[in-house]
Formats: C-alpha cells, structure tokens, sequence
C-alpha cells in the first residue's frame, strides 16, 4: 500500500464527511474481530462445535485478513482506492450475510473466511484514502489519524459490548448480521463522498498471497488437528510439513519475483523485523488472554453473554483512553524501547496471575478485574511502540508496505499462538484426573493462561535484546499510530 499519495491542490470539501465513513469502515473491520468473543459459548451451542475447533470462528476471520492484507493494499495502489474499498464492502457484506445464516460449522468458518477477505480489501485502501484527503495539511493530517485511530480502539470496545447485548437479547446471528445494513449504506454512500483515488501500473503477486495464505492456513490446522490426531500423526506432521514448505516457497518467490508483495530487503531497515517480531509475541500473549477469559467467564463461572460484555468493558475502555491520551506520553518521556518491555511483562504478569487465580468458584472482583486490567495495561503500553518500531526504519516510500506488514505480523501472531494455546488447553483436560468435567476445562485454561504468559515473556527478552532505542522518540510517527 503506497503511502505516498499525491497531495490534492485543493483540499477536497467533503474530507470530513469522507473521514467519518473511512473510519466506520476502521470500526467495523476491528469490531469484527471482537463481536465474537461473548457469543462463542452461544455458537459452539448452536452449531455443535468442538472445544478445540470452536477457535475456528476467530482463526477463519483473522488468517485471511492478516494473509491478504498486502495483497488488498497491492489491489488498491493497481485499480483504485474506492474501487478495493467498495469491493472490500461488497464481500463483507455477503459474507456476513452468509456468516449470520450459517446452518454448520463449515458454512460459518467460509463466512468468517470470506470476511477476512473483505476486511484485506477494506483496511489499506480505508488508510491510503485518509492519507491523500489530509496530506496537503500536517495538522489536519495528525487530527484525522487522530479519529482514525480512535476507531479502532472503540471497534475494539464496542465489539465486545455489543457482542454481549446482542447475543443476549436478540442471538448470536446478528453478530454478523449487524454488518448487513452498515455495508450497504457504505455502498451507497462511497461514490458520492469519497474520490476515486489513484491508479498504479505493475503486476499482482497472486502466488506469493496464495502461497503465504496456504501456508497459514495449514500451519494452524494442522496444530488445531494434533491433539485430536496426535502430534506424530501423518496426518499432522505432513499438514505442518506442507505449510513450512509453501512458507519457503512464498520466501523464494518474493527474492526471484520482480515486484514481490513483499520485498524483503526492507528487513534490513533498523527495528523493523524486532518490532514485527514484537507484534507477533504481543498478539501471542493477548488474544489468548482475551479468547479464554471469555471462556473461563461463561463456561466456568456461568456469566450470561450480556454480563460477559460487561464485564470485560473495564479493559477494553482502559485500552481506549490510554492508547489516546497517555501511551503518545509515555513514549516521548521513556522511548519505545521501555514501553514496549514493561507493557510485555505487564501481560505476562496478568496471564500468570489468571494460571493461578481463577478457581472454578471464583468471582468477577477478585479473580477477573485485576489481572485483566494488568492485561489491558501492558496492552496498552505495547502495541503502539511496536508498531512504531516496525515502521520507523522503514523509507517513506515503503511506510505503506511496513504498515501492512506489522499489521499481517499482528494477525499471523494471533493465529498461530491460539492455534497452539488452544491445543494445549485441550491436552491438559483430557489427562485431569478425576471425574469433575468443569475442574478438566478449567485446569485446561489455566495451563493455556500460564503458557500464553511465557509468550508474552519471551517478548520482552526479544525486545530487551533485539530493539535499538533511537535517541529520542519519533513524534511524528507516534501521531500516526
């Protein structure tokens, strides 16, 4: 996704009316990674998923946004911002309209899938139009990546409320079908408020994103399949085989291909490959956080999907404030550098505080409002410097493609360790002892808890080791986060 967009000689009049519709779209595509989270005891009820296969809901969704990110911003910069962009809302649209009506867990896994894609398409081509509309003005600029960024922290938030509210009082279909209505009014509003954007000339690296995509894919089935299978299973050790295979085949494709989807001599730039590695032990730790506290809530302590909304907002809203008003702060007085460490230890430290207290007859004080907000602390501390680390290296001309890349590392990262934490949260109920059902999936979050701790532990060694501190922050970068 090409961040350097031409600057308009006159300021385009409907920018703001533009901005708000751009950053519905933001809400949306980080919404729907969240709306889901209080329904999944609603879904795994209605459509007979497995314990272990239920992860498939947020997986589905998250591989093919975090795969196809690059390619959509590639689709942007060839055939036009607002085309991908009404493209991206086109699919959206009929995949939650295929999720929502979903009649098993095939048809609901497709749709969450094709969202995925949608979303790909959404998000650069969202982003790159923000930037050409406010370029021609510094200030205006900062202001919109302002909203910008404020959407997604309250698609954040707002997703798990209204998960709760809406698979209480109305059923989890209209988790997806709330997208519906939303997409076609972007549709319909698009052509008349947002200009066309720019075309580019250059070739689509259709085999790397298929490849990369495939690889993902099977990478994580074949690590959802092992415990059902075995992990020396030929079944699983030839899934895992294939996906390393298809990876090394993405890798040399992108050194012979020539316009790569990724060229990977941006990895040279300084902290960009420490602070995608960040991302992905960041991601490690905190989607696992957030997907079995879900669990632990309805499944063991027998919260309602609505008193699961609400009992995860104290988090999300601490995320939203600090992430606007104090992290920018933090990082101009301490460095990316620190940040990043003590919010990674932050969550380490809230995920082994969950390992160890979260009895099956625990409460919501005592046992879940402390250690998630610990966890949405160090959340908040991280993320936005390790987005910074993996940009700031990086040359203007490729600030497009290491956004996509730290925001494809985010979402590989949460794949792959749910995939794994999952996994094991399987193997360790099914060699409890005793005949108590609920101790046996309790003790299997607990072990799944402590493990995604270690996640975000080894992190902050990472980043200890491998993230260079610059002499001062960045200011103008932390604007754009």
């Amino acid at each position: 996704m090409s961040m350097q967009a031409k600057g308009l000689s006159q300021p385009d009049p409907r920018r703001w009316i533009a901005l708000a519709l751009l950053c519905l779209a933001n809400f949306m595509v980080i919404m729907d990674t969240s709306i889901i989270g209080v329904a999944l005891p609603a879904i795994k009820e209605a459509l007979g998923y497995s314990q272990e296969s239920l992860q498939w809901v947020f997986n589905a969704y998250v591989i093919f946004f975090g795969g196809l990110l690059l390619l959509g911003g590639r689709l942007s910069d060839l055939f036009g911002q607002r085309r991908m962009f009404m493209w991206g809302f086109f699919i959206l649209t009929l995949a939650s309209l295929l999720a929502g009506l979903a009649w098993n867990e095939t048809a609901l896994n497709v749709g969450r899938a094709l969202q995925g894609f949608g979303s790909a398409l959404i998000a650069p081509s969202a982003l790159t139009i923000v930037m050409m509309l406010f370029s021609g003005s510094p200030k205006e600029l900062g202001k919109a990546l302002g909203f910008w960024g404020a959407s997604a922290a309250a698609g954040g938030s707002a997703g798990v409320f209204l998960g709760g509210v809406i698979t209480e009082w109305l059923s989890w279909e209209w988790t997806f079908l709330i997208n519906v209505p939303v997409g076609i009014l972007a549709l319909i509003l698009s052509p008349g408020i947002l200009t066309k954007g720019t075309r580019g000339k250059g070739s689509i690296d259709i085999v790397g994103s298929v490849f990369v995509t495939a690889a993902l894919v099977l990478i994580v089935y074949g690590i959802v399949t092992a415990e059902h299978n075995g992990w020396g299973a030929p079944a699983t050790v030839w899934t895992l085989i294939s996906g390393a295979v298809l990876f090394i085949l993405f890798l040399i494709v992108q050194t012979v291909k020539k316009e790569p989807l990724v060229p990977l001599e941006i990895f040279k730039a300084p902290n960009l490959a420490a602070g995608n590695l960040a991302l992905i032990l960041l991601s490690g730790g905190w989607i696992p956080l957030w997907y079995f506290l879900n669990l632990y809530m309805q499944q063991i302590l027998k919260f309602s999907a609505f008193a699961g909304g609400i009992a995860l907002l104290p988090m999300t809203l601490l995320i939203a404030i600090f992430m606007i008003v104090i992290t920018g702060k933090l990082i101009a007085k301490f460095g990316i550098k620190a940040n990043i460490i003590i919010g990674l230890i932050a969550l380490g430290g809230s995920m082994i505080m969950f390992s160890n207290n979260t009895p099956v007859d625990g409460n919501f004080l005592v046992n879940v409002l402390p250690a998630s907000l610990l966890g949405a602390l160090g959340m908040s501390l991280a993320y936005i410097p390790s987005m910074m680390a993996a940009m700031s290296g990086a040359k203007p001309e490729e600030a497009g493609l290491a956004s996509g890349l730290a925001n494809t590392s985010y979402q590989i990262g949460s794949a792959i360790s749910l995939a794994i934490m999952v996994a094991i949260a399987a193997t360790t109920t099914a060699s409890y002892a005793g005949n108590d059902p609920v101790g046996a999936l309790n003790s299997g979050f607990q072990a799944a808890f402590f493990w995604s701790g270690i996640v975000a532990f080894a992190g902050a060694v990472l980043a200890l080791l491998f993230i260079r501190s610059p002499k001062r922050a960045d200011s103008n970068i932390s604007k754009t986060m």
